[in-house]
């Protein structure tokens, strides 16, 4: 079934389900995203982010880059996570962390964020913005929400030329392949909500790595599988490791990438 004839609703509860899970973070690492908070870090040094700042973490999932966030940079962040396992979670994490002062997590939607306009001075989305299904909606949301001059960082799976067919599916999709963008589209969707696009840095590096953990992963959960060791939700296992190697091939053949892009909301 290819994911872009689902209901957006449809294709926002399938995300959540699947980072909620406990097999996610098996095979994806804690921070779900390529380069971990190696990457989180570089994000914030781009957003220049300071203890004075009010951050917007959205898709923050469990909450590891907003808290890593918080920690590094001194910063206050506000995580907003579709799924209200991941929001608990979160919530959980800040107070075993001691930062609770300064973190906090709500369940909302990209596309319809619950905040008045200029509230945050910046705007983390890692590996995310690929899968919200009314991508303009959530770059308005974006610029609606950050005060002028305030900056947005998107770090996301790019894409050139067309991808192989089983990459388009639902499973695909929530794992941030199936509509990944090129770099100009991203800048277009951001351009659009009056976003200006002042730095784009590939890290393609990062997602080859992440790759290659997910496919010995995977060959680790089968075996594991099998001897009755794990309760892995997949049965066939033939699928996830095909969707594996066409996703090691895009990459190779520079169809597949992964980037930071840091926009700038222009002052009225």
């Amino acid at each position: 079934m290819s994911a872009l004839t689902l209901e957006p609703q449809v294709l926002k509860q399938c995300c959540a389900a699947l980072y909620e899970s406990e097999w996610a973070r098996l095979l994806l690492g804690e921070t779900f995203h390529p380069g971990g908070l190696a990457l989180t870090k570089r994000l914030g040094e781009l957003l220049a982010l300071n203890s004075h700042a009010r951050v917007l973490d959205v898709a923050s999932g469990r909450g590891d880059s907003a808290i890593f966030l918080a920690q590094t940079f001194g910063c206050e962040v506000v995580g907003v996570d579709y799924s209200a396992h991941n929001v608990t979670v979160g919530r959980v994490a800040a107070e075993r962390a001691n930062v609770t002062e300064r973190v906090r997590f709500e369940q909302a939607d990209a596309e319809q964020l619950p905040f008045a306009a200029e509230t945050f001075d910046a705007i983390v989305c890692e590996c995310a913005f690929c899968t919200f299904p009314t991508k303009t909606a959530a770059a308005a949301e974006f610029a609606r929400v950050l005060r002028p001059g305030g900056r947005v960082g998107l770090s996301d799976l790019t894409r050139d030329g067309e991808l192989p067919s089983e990459l388009d599916t639902l499973f695909g999709w929530v794992a941030c392949i199936a509509d990944a963008q090129p770099i100009e589209r991203y800048t277009a969707y951001l351009q659009s909500a009056h976003l200006d696009v002042e730095w784009v840095e590939p890290h393609n590096d990062a997602l080859v790595a992440l790759v290659d953990e997910i496919r010995g992963k995977l060959l680790g959960a089968q075996v594991l599988t099998k001897l009755g060791k794990l309760d892995f939700p997949i049965d066939d296992f033939s699928q996830a490791h095909h969707i594996a190697r066409a996703a090691t091939q895009s990459i190779r053949e520079g169809k597949l990438g992964y980037a930071l892009i840091v926009a700038t909301k222009l002052s009225h």
